[in-house]
């Protein structure tokens, strides 16, 4: 169970004679009872079900490859995994025959693991020697998977609340079809561009006719399928039901009229199905108990100011991707939100494909081919893992079988992943430069998967730093009564947020970064003669 504290308590998932049984495990209890269930040593592997693994390729795979040998391997037995190889080469060697195939199985399985993939521009065409520049798999997936969204939630680690953006969950739905994605396009001269529709009856309607005056004009056409927003409401309001956050639904109506459709049908699914149960959560006691709308403007603006969050929003594609951007970058990064996407097969059944919101961190892949240290945080990476696993033993459970064995194994690597990052046996993007690299923090996380003490790992990754000598008491200053009273404990309170190795001075670059996150951080031309305000109740 997420909350936006964290990781509060560890569900054990088992069925039962057609009943879900949960058993609740503390943090305390994670690691003495599945550390000890874990050992290499102690009981025969699990029998992971079946899955569909899509590798893609640069750092994120390398990284992938180590968690698997060193997290997985020594305790699943991955047998039933399919895997389809969805790096550049391997599409050009089988004429992208791989990711039909892989969409396939994708199709017939249900859950699917994906690492990010590389969509080769003409430039990186010519340097790995491809027949063709092949397109993004992505849009391939969406389709084949009869796409309804992507769901993208802020990650939360207890006690590294200072180093997020958000205090409580954020989560979103970004429809996955339609747009500028999936758009028709061509440079034409001047003319007249004349878009006709031709129903399956044969009649035809004329959408729209226009005079175009310039020398070159991009003409573009595009639509934006709203059948499956049904789906996409209920999956949004369920989801905002069980973490308890306000919904609002992001559109630009106002200007865009075709974007209503969107707006009335998420509506008119919350006001009949979900409304009642909102009012009584106190989730709508802010916006009038009414479901809220934001124009799009508007939010990029409210997710600025909601550093509290505690909110979901539902977009169309285009903007959800980029409001989705803003909200990783404002939280910390692209790897602290997960992506998630559903999508719905011709029985009715969900297909769901968990990966990463980030590429494939092909500058730290390079840095890595010539040898030099790399440090990579495998969050976003893991976390999709865990949900694709997760995803695969509830259908598996839905067929018979114990859910349990993999569900408390999945725990057991969130568990140990996050008691590294609070332990300071992070990565360096938290830690700083006496951060662990990429393969020390694998190497790290299994050994307290095996039930280490972190003690001697922080021995042997992270020794102490020299203790912080005390804050002399501030001299005497006869001018005292004129000037306000200086809390000497909140200041030094954000002088340890700012500093965030923990070395006892801060950097410039923590200095930039804790401004910037305040958004107090003057920019180019901007006088920075102005009043600054900073509450420590606001994330750093």
């Amino acid at each position: 169970s997420r909350t936006g504290a964290g990781l509060q308590v560890c569900l054990r998932l088992t069925m039962q004679r057609g009943t879900w049984i949960l058993r609740s495990l503390s943090m305390p209890q994670v690691h003495r009872t599945f550390a000890s269930n874990f050992s290499t040593t102690a009981k025969p592997k699990i029998v992971a079900p079946k899955m569909v693994y899509i590798q893609g390729e640069e750092m994120t795979r390398y990284c992938m490859q180590l968690v698997l040998d060193k997290w997985v391997k020594p305790h699943v037995d991955i047998t039933n995994w399919e895997f389809y190889d969805l790096s550049c080469i391997s599409r050009d060697k089988t004429e992208d025959k791989v990711l039909k195939d892989a969409v396939d199985a994708g199709k017939r399985i249900g859950a699917i693991f994906k690492e990010p993939t590389v969509t080769p521009t003409e430039v990186q065409r010519i340097q790995m020697g491809l027949k063709k520049a092949w397109g993004s798999p992505n849009g391939a997936m969406r389709r084949g998977w009869n796409g309804i969204t992507i769901s993208r939630d802020t990650i939360h680690i207890k006690g590294l609340e200072s180093l997020l953006g958000f205090k409580k969950p954020v989560l979103f739905e970004r429809h996955a079809v339609g747009g500028e994605y999936q758009a028709g396009w061509r440079n034409v001269g001047s003319g007249t561009v004349e878009t006709i529709f031709t129903g399956k009856d044969g009649q035809k309607t004329v959408i729209d006719t226009r005079t175009l005056k310039d020398a070159e004009s991009a003409v573009v056409t595009y639509h934006n399928p709203l059948d499956n927003v049904v789906d996409l409401a209920h999956i949004f309001f369920e989801r905002c039901l069980v973490a308890k956050v306000t919904p609002y639904v992001v559109t630009k109506k106002t200007v865009f009229k075709w974007q209503e459709g969107f707006w009335s049908r998420m509506k008119e699914v919350f006001d009949k199905h979900y409304k009642t149960q909102f009012v009584e959560a106190g989730l709508l006691d802010k916006c009038g108990y009414e479901l809220p709308h934001l124009i799009s403007d508007s939010a990029t603006m409210q997710i600025i100011r909601w550093t509290g969050g505690g909110f979901g929003m539902a977009a169309h594609n285009y903007d959800g991707d980029m409001l989705t951007d803003e909200i990783a970058q404002i939280h910390r990064s692209p790897g602290f939100i997960t992506s998630n996407l559903i999508g719905k097969n011709e029985d009715g059944s969900l297909i769901k494909e968990f990966e990463a919101s980030h590429g494939t961190v092909a500058d730290m892949w390079h840095e890595h081919l010539i040898g030099k240290e790399t440090s990579l945080n495998p969050l976003g990476l893991v976390e999709a893992l865990i949900g694709a696993m997760n995803h695969s033993a509830l259908l598996a459970a839905e067929a018979g079988a114990d859910a349990a064995p993999v569900t408390d194994f999945t725990a057991l690597i969130r568990a140990s992943m996050e008691r590294a990052f609070v332990s300071g046996l992070g990565t360096r993007d938290l830690v700083g430069p006496a951060g662990l690299t990429t393969e020390q923090f694998v190497e790290c996380v299994g050994a307290l998967m095996e039930g280490e003490d972190v003690a001697a790992l922080q021995a042997r990754y992270a020794p102490k730093a020299p203790p912080r000598a005390a804050a002399p008491p501030p001299k005497a200053d006869p001018a005292a009564a004129d000037k306000p009273v200086v809390d000497h404990d909140l200041i030094r309170g954000l002088f340890e947020q700012l500093d965030v190795n923990g070395d006892g001075s801060v950097t410039f670059e923590e200095f930039e970064r804790g401004l910037t996150r305040l958004n107090v951080a003057p920019r180019k031309g901007e006088s920075v003669a102005r009043e600054l305000r900073i509450s420590l109740d606001d994330p750093i």
